[in-house]
């Protein structure tokens, strides 16, 4: 059975699952819940880690070295059971070792590291993936937390995402669960987006690139999460319209193109991982008043 972790200090608590080392609640001491609960009739994730993909890949396979293997949408580390490496007052550490049942659908010598840290109003969440193998391993790894639409006393309000560069990156869709590598217009004006739930009808938003190392999500003459990405250049957001919760994403991968190839060495944004080397990404979000 999943053990649960709460980690905090007098502004925080966290609570992560065993089950992908996935956080279950944001709390902050004035009693604001900022998490999307999980509830079934929307979508059960809260804040899943995508590894070894990110997003579909054709008919669900991947191949590596000539040789095909299922995987599901976003990778197995979500289903898996992570083992406690660490913990403290303020930090928990579960880890994900390369098992039999990995290998077979994966065939690489690996481990997982994530992590959970407050600091302040601050949360910090990384991964950290060490290719224990004597080949070249890639994978791709994203971050698909939920935060509450509208946030904690923000009913009513417009929700924004202002991108720290301003940038007005392009925007591309999925077809089929796969990317349409053709670009579209940026929604961003000068960084800034103005969310609508119309705007998901056709599924996420994936920026490929541009969107910069982070952005803020908040509500007007109300609260605001800041967010800071670590080696995350994809960005997606999403939600089911009409859902009470906005997915922000920040990737290094993303889902395969429709009709490229199948190889996992060849997706979008891979990580090519050389033998004994580690690769940290992570996001912190603090939260404003």
């Amino acid at each position: 059975m999943p053990v649960s972790m709460r980690i905090g200090n007098q502004d925080l608590t966290v609570d992560v699952s065993s089950l992908g080392a996935e956080m279950q609640a944001l709390r902050t001491s004035d009693g604001g819940s900022w998490l999307w609960t999980g509830d079934a009739a929307f979508w059960t994730g809260r804040s899943p880690i995508l590894f070894p993909i990110v997003g579909k890949a054709p008919d669900d396979k991947i191949a590596i070295d000539g040789t095909a293997y299922p995987m599901a949408q976003h990778g197995f580390a979500r289903r898996s059971e992570f083992t406690l490496a660490a913990s403290t007052a303020t930090m928990c550490r579960f880890e994900l070792a390369a098992s039999d049942a990995t290998l077979a659908v994966y065939p690489f010598n690996f481990l997982m590291a994530v992590e959970h840290a407050v600091e302040g109003r601050a949360l910090t969440v990384s991964a950290e993936v060490s290719n224990r193998d004597q080949k070249t391993m890639p994978f791709g790894l994203g971050f698909h937390s939920a935060f509450t639409w509208p946030l904690p006393g923000a009913a009513g309000r417009a929700h924004t995402i202002t991108l720290d560069n301003q940038g007005e990156p392009e925007l591309v869709r999925l077809a089929g669960g796969l990317i349409n590598p053709a670009p579209l217009p940026s929604p961003f004006q000068a960084g800034r987006l103005v969310l609508d739930h119309a705007m998901f009808a056709q599924d996420a938003m994936i920026f490929p690139q541009g969107a910069g190392d982070g952005l803020r999500y908040s509500a007007d003459g109300g609260p605001t999460l800041h967010f800071h990405f670590e080696n995350l250049p994809n960005l997606a957001l999403w939600t089911k319209p009409g859902a009470p919760f906005l997915c922000i994403e920040p990737w290094h991968g993303t889902a395969a193109e429709a009709g490229a190839s199948g190889k996992l060495s060849e997706r979008p944004s891979t990580t090519l991982l050389a033998p004994g080397a580690m690769a940290r990404f992570a996001f912190t979000v603090e939260i404003g008043q």
